[in-house]
């Protein structure tokens, strides 16, 4: 992707997924709450949405742990007028993760590799990024220059604080503000563990996936604004940065309403805080080829 270096006219979105179900299952779609995700998602569908919203640019994130999505995303990336990085996945506990990275980079599109993920979520220990050998895994990445972006739930944040901290080399980018408890209204011990985070120079917090943590069908902005508020405060908008979660969104939202809310949530940054939340953190943090 090319284009201007003046990111006064950049709107970034940095954590977005697409999907071919003809070519793999997406087994995390199940039940009929998630029907609606059950479909085809293509880039195509992303990028009309993205040109409709002035989304300038954005980053394609991983969706499920196996090893032959990622080659398919950096190809895709390498065809794309919008696509400027892609957050991938490999086996951080295996022995032989740098050569995975480096496979990855030589690979059609390498180039734009900015990141690796994987679906902490979903794993039955709450401190597995303690684990020494994904801290072996997360350690290549650093080496490989990448970042590790964090999808976790709040009761796994302690374990990325230990992890962060013990890593100070690796860039750690927390998806989707650590899944807060929208749709509760609790902020703690949540906030508390946001606070610990971020006290880490080597932490970064995207501000997505706040509409689907609230009631998907009757949230209000004013419902997002006390977590939207504590990400902030203790970040900063130099180390904040919008994504849509497209087409996760969709369960609760539309792409453009999503960036409108986002919008909303940051009215009280000046120009230049607001453009580090809407493109100039993304483009730095990631490195991102525009």
């Amino acid at each position: 992707m090319t284009g201007t270096d003046d990111t006064d006219a950049w709107t970034v979105d940095a954590h977005h997924h697409v999907w071919d179900l003809s070519v793999r299952d997406q087994d995390w779609i199940t039940g009929p709450e998630l029907a609606p995700l059950r479909r085809d998602f293509t880039l195509r569908e992303l990028e009309s949405a993205a040109r409709v919203a002035a989304v300038t640019a954005t980053v394609l994130v991983q969706t499920i742990t196996v090893p032959e999505e990622t080659p398919e995303f950096l190809a895709l990336a390498a065809g794309s007028d919008v696509v400027a990085g892609v957050v991938g996945w490999t086996d951080l506990t295996s022995p032989a993760v740098a050569d995975a990275l480096a496979e990855l980079r030589e690979a059609p599109g390498g180039e734009y590799l900015v990141g690796i993920r994987h679906q902490v979520q979903g794993e039955p220990d709450p401190r597995w990024l303690t684990r020494p050998d994904v801290l072996r895994g997360l350690a290549a990445v650093a080496d490989a220059g990448l970042v590790y972006d964090l999808l976790v739930r709040p009761h796994q944040l302690p374990a990325a604080v230990e992890a962060a901290a013990r890593l100070p080399g690796l860039t750690f980018v927390l998806d989707h503000l650590g899944k807060p408890p929208v749709a509760s209204g609790e902020l703690e011990p949540w906030a508390g563990e946001i606070r610990g985070l971020a006290a880490l120079p080597n932490t970064v917090c995207k501000l997505s996936g706040l509409v689907t943590e609230a009631d998907w069908h009757s949230w209000r902005v004013a419902d997002l604004v006390p977590y939207a508020d504590t990400a902030l405060d203790a970040f900063g908008p130099e180390r904040l940065m919008y994504g849509s979660d497209w087409p996760v969104c969709r369960l609760a939202s539309d792409y453009a309403e999503v960036l409108d809310v986002a919008d909303a949530l940051m009215s009280g940054l000046g120009e230049a805080e607001h453009r580090e939340v809407f493109a100039g953190t993304a483009v730095r943090v990631y490195g991102l080829r525009i």
